[in-house]
């Protein structure tokens, strides 16, 4: 897998917000994507380094549509820690 491949793009929630006061950001990251992929990843796009990475895997919930049911995709989601002292700007310009 490409090191581009890997981050999809990041997570904004009330939750990742609070989470990026202790150093730490979230990102959905490719379903085949590892811990060191993840890492080499942030630490070459961002410039920054990378202290732990941990990885969920949420599973997509089956909704109903009429008769019939559909599930949606699983999502898999990093929880990056950094060095103390280094940072991302996700949102630029707000």
């Amino acid at each position: 897998m490409n090191i581009s491949e890997v981050l999809l793009r990041p997570t904004i929630t009330e939750k990742s917000t609070l989470l990026q006061e202790e150093g730490q950001y979230t990102f959905e990251v490719a379903p085949k994507a590892n811990k060191t992929l993840v890492k080499q990843a942030i630490e070459k796009n961002f410039g920054v380094t990378v202290v732990a990475v941990n990885i969920t895997v949420n599973r997509g919930k089956r909704k109903r549509y009429g008769p019939r049911f559909k599930k949606r995709p699983d999502v898999k989601k990093a929880v990056v820690t950094l060095r103390a002292g280094d940072r991302i700007d996700l949102i630029e310009g707000l």
